[in-house]
């Protein structure tokens, strides 16, 4: 029998079918496909393999990673060997991510899967080999409808027009907005460009992010064009939903509740899905899938039918607007039923859910499913919740919610935002306005 995989419990590892990470709910499990796409099939049969061999839930991440879970030391091979069954092929090592209709969208204004995959051939061809950050990643953007604008990497290359011709701007530690820009090159630079930025990191030490770059000797690459006069591209919309990318040519983004399926529902939905005719799954930021293939008379039975399953199917579904990490029954680490408070928010507090903010629900202090500062971040407590208005799951509870009283705290809230908003006003402008002392009491009242 092969030796069992090595697991990791490490902060800012990340997991793989090498070294999967321990949970609650056993190993995980996370996969990046080397190719833009999975055939139905081959999905399929990745469901089939986790069903097997793990407790019948995927998730999808954030930024459109599939991820297995309920897996022993055991039947990790045996998940391994059933994928190279299939002859998918897995990425291993830096994380190379373009967006998910790249080559596919004309509005995208360089081909950025030939660049990913050029990156890539010279990464694994690195002698020594580069040893680098287990969550170092590499965005390579080539604009278009989803582009990865909001997407925070490491290293940026952000397709651009300048005078007729297409740069490419550099980027590192930040998102399109707030990254440091480093260099606008040719297309032919990129490449030596990137490796030059990774020998550095591969210098520094096994943990180094680009935010230990300091050397800006990479300006004297610069075209000739001022860095600072570069527009960001605007942040792509939600990924559910209907995305017409030509007259004859339209894709369905379809998201995971809360970014997770059972492996049963999964099997059933693209068993319909190839009825339908549709082809090819690519996935997609936001804990979604985009269906390709499917002909424009019949997108909307293929809508209808990833509602019918549960799924978030349409741009103004409020789950949209939900970030919730695994949960108490998934990970040790949580305290709380993240999915259930989740529900719990959809079902009682609406007008938070209007798009302009992102409800941030998480098991412990750590953020998982969003880092970042939230408008509102629901954490577990010792009493039971922790409300924390404008900051991350980490900071200090602006107000406290004893756990029998979570349906009617939210109930209160729905109740400011709906009789406080004013004419045009969005639930973050509400809330800003009415400031964390008037939310702290809203939600604390008898």
């Amino acid at each position: 029998m092969e030796a069992p995989q090595r697991s990791s419990m490490r902060r800012g590892a990340c997991p793989s079918l090498s070294t999967p990470m321990m949970t609650g709910d056993g190993l995980l499990v996370r996969l990046r496909p080397a190719r833009p796409g999975f055939t139905l099939r081959e999905l399929v049969a990745i469901s089939d393999a986790a069903a097997l061999c793990g407790n019948g839930i995927l998730e999808i991440t954030a930024r459109g990673n599939l991820q297995i879970r309920g897996l022993t030391a055991q039947t990790v091979p045996l998940l391994s060997r059933k994928i190279a069954d299939t002859g998918i092929e897995i990425a291993q090592g830096l994380a190379i991510e373009t967006p998910p209709l790249a080559g596919l969208d004309p509005s995208e204004i360089a081909d950025a899967v030939s660049v990913a995959e050029r990156l890539r051939v010279a990464v694994a061809a690195h002698q020594p080999p580069l040893h680098l950050a287990p969550k170092l990643s590499v965005v390579i953007d080539g604009g278009g409808q989803l582009n990865l604008e909001a997407v925070t990497a490491d290293i940026r290359l952000s397709a651009v027009r300048s005078n007729g011709q297409v740069l490419w701007l550099l980027a590192l530690a930040g998102t399109g907005k707030t990254a440091r820009r480093i260099a606008a090159l040719e297309e032919t630079a990129v490449v030596p460009a990137v490796m030059n930025i990774l020998e550095s990191l591969a210098a520094i030490g096994r943990d180094a992010r680009a935010r230990d770059i300091v050397d800006a000797a990479l300006k004297r690459r610069t075209a000739t064009i001022d860095l600072d006069e570069i527009a960001p591209m605007m942040s792509a919309p939600n990924s559910a939903g209907i995305h017409d990318l030509a007259e004859d040519c339209s894709i369905l983004g379809v998201g995971l509740p809360f970014g997770q399926i059972r492996t049963v529902g999964l099997r059933s939905f693209l068993e319909a899905l190839e009825i339908l005719g549709a082809t090819e799954i690519r996935l997609a930021l936001g804990h979604a899938l985009m269906v390709l293939g499917v002909a424009p008379e019949r997108i909307g039975a293929a809508q209808a039918l990833a509602l019918g399953h549960g799924l978030r199917a349409f741009p103004r579904d409020p789950r949209n607007h939900i970030a919730a990490c695994a949960g108490v029954r998934a990970c040790a680490s949580a305290q709380i039923d993240t999915r259930a408070v989740a529900q719990t928010v959809v079902d009682t507090a609406p007008a938070l859910l209007d798009g302009s903010l992102t409800v941030h629900i998480s098991g412990c202090p750590k953020g998982c499913a969003k880092p970042s500062a939230s408008a509102l971040t629901i954490t577990a407590a010792p009493i039971g919740y922790g409300l924390v208005v404008n900051g991350p799951a980490s900071a200090a509870p602006t107000a406290y919610i004893e756990e029998n009283n979570i349906r009617t705290a939210l109930e209160h809230l729905d109740k400011l935002v709906s009789e406080r908003k004013q004419a045009g006003e969005s639930a973050r402008s509400c809330l800003t306005r009415l400031g964390a002392d008037v939310v702290t009491a809203a939600v604390q009242q008898g």
